[in-house]
């Protein structure tokens, strides 16, 4: 297989590795690219339009940007060999936003629960909002302070916890390009079933149509689990594997009727 990067996935690489690097430099004169760009909840009063397709091109760090990296190199080259530059890159996208979408409506329904318990308990929620805004506008950590000293003279226990992550919720935005790059994976799979790949932990050889499957039902997994300190959207990768998934079979069912 050809293993020149062609020019979408270069692009692309080109374009969140000058993220990441603009990040770390801004970072250190007390500027977070990751708060102005990452998406927060659409609900939340720090959620702005854009954040829609910025929150693609920001990492959490240099561990998380490099297997990234990595994997859009591994396997986007050759979905985009196969594809073409334009359905590639609308391919990426729409992964990409299918993350966000998937990751967004699972939180609905968590972050509706949540509300509807604090209006019974007759929380004021119009101060929960307010600090989250305020950690937005003024990213420092005497905002947070201030929050979390609020939120501990409300009553102790349940009330308490839910507002507090009521609060998390709205202040914690979402990033990466790991939506996209698990459509890009499963479209992969779908593409060439049979390419071998080699794992690294264990140093085993598998099929793409295993070794795949294993990797979505991994995430389905720990998506449910909803470990404590995980704080991997793992809906996310689920929405970008599932729109990668129809789209390609689209695409490939119809490769001879149009183009």
């Amino acid at each position: 297989m050809n293993r020149t990067i062609p020019a979408v996935t270069k692009n692309l690489l080109l374009l969140n590795t000058l993220f990441f690097i603009a990040t770390y430099i801004l970072s250190t004169r007390g500027i977070d690219l990751t708060v102005l760009f990452g998406a927060y909840f659409p609900l939340s009063p720090n959620f702005h339009w854009y954040q829609i397709i910025s929150h693609m091109f920001m990492h959490g760090g240099f561990t998380h940007f490099f297997f990234n990296m990595f994997s859009l190199w591994m396997f986007g080259s050759a979905v985009e060999q196969s594809l073409g530059a334009k359905k590639y890159l609308i391919l990426y996208f729409v992964c990409g936003l299918g993350a966000f979408a998937l990751f967004n409506l699972v939180n609905y329904f968590e972050f509706k629960q949540v509300y509807d318990s604090l209006v019974s308990a007759n929380v004021p929620l119009n101060e929960v909002g307010k600090y989250a805004k305020l950690s937005y506008e003024i990213s420092n950590n005497n905002v947070e302070q201030k929050a979390y000293a609020w939120l501990n003279t409300l009553p102790q226990g349940t009330n308490q916890y839910i507002a507090s992550k009521l609060y998390v919720d709205l202040v914690t935005p979402m990033v990466g390009a790991s939506g996209a790059i698990y459509g890009i994976l499963v479209a992969f799979g779908v593409m060439f079933p049979n390419s071998v790949l080699m794992l690294i932990f264990p140093p085993i050889p598998m099929k793409a149509k295993y070794f795949i499957p294993i990797m979505v039902l991994l995430e389905l997994y720990l998506g449910i689990q909803q470990s404590q300190g995980d704080n991997v959207a793992h809906f996310a990768h689920l929405g970008g594997a599932v729109f990668g998934y129809f789209l390609t079979r689209h695409w490939l069912k119809n490769r001879y009727r149009w183009n």
